[in-house]
């Protein structure tokens, strides 16, 4: 197994409220991606505003942080050796309509409603997975991971445990 890339991943309210679309999108993650580690959270108004600061200025601001606050989502570190790139590929074009048009399987394509309800979140670079990983998971050590944590991966044998929805190591 070669050197895993993580990012983080989103799946967003109306998609975890529908169990064919959430069991869809989760067996895409854990078939295609090392599943590090996965929580589901509630968030609140400021919470979700600071995570999408960087589009405080723009004109859907608002909705955005309206709609992640709506209901339960779920969050998910997920390692593979082009994780981002392939996420994002997965997701499609984050404009559902152009997503529906041009890759009408990706994700996007096959679960998204509208811009804001497009499915799911992707982080489109390394620094932003850092610094979006560590919003949702402050005690996730880079650090440990790097040194420790993805050595143990990469000789495997690793399982995928269910219940936790993550990748556990065989001992």
């Amino acid at each position: 197994m070669e050197k895993l890339q993580l990012t983080l991943a989103i799946i967003k309210p109306h998609a975890v409220k529908n169990p064919v679309a959430l069991s869809y999108i989760r067996n895409v993650i854990k078939n295609r991606f090392v599943v590090v580690k996965t929580k589901r959270v509630s968030l609140d108004k400021e919470s979700a505003g600071k995570f999408y600061k960087e589009h405080m200025q723009k004109f859907f601001f608002n909705r955005l942080v309206t709609f992640m606050t709506s209901g339960s989502i779920d969050i998910h570190i997920i390692g593979h050796s082009n994780a981002i790139e392939l996420w994002r590929r997965m997701l499609g074009p984050t404009k559902v309509y152009k997503a529906q048009f041009q890759d009408p399987y990706c994700l996007r394509g096959m679960f998204g409603i509208s811009d804001t309800r497009n499915v799911a979140h992707g982080s489109d670079s390394l620094t932003s997975a850092e610094r979006e990983i560590k919003f949702f998971f402050p005690e996730f050590s880079f650090y440990n991971w790097h040194t420790v944590e993805e050595v143990r991966y990469r000789k495997g044998p690793i399982i995928f445990n269910d219940y936790l929805f993550q990748h556990v190591r065989k001992l």
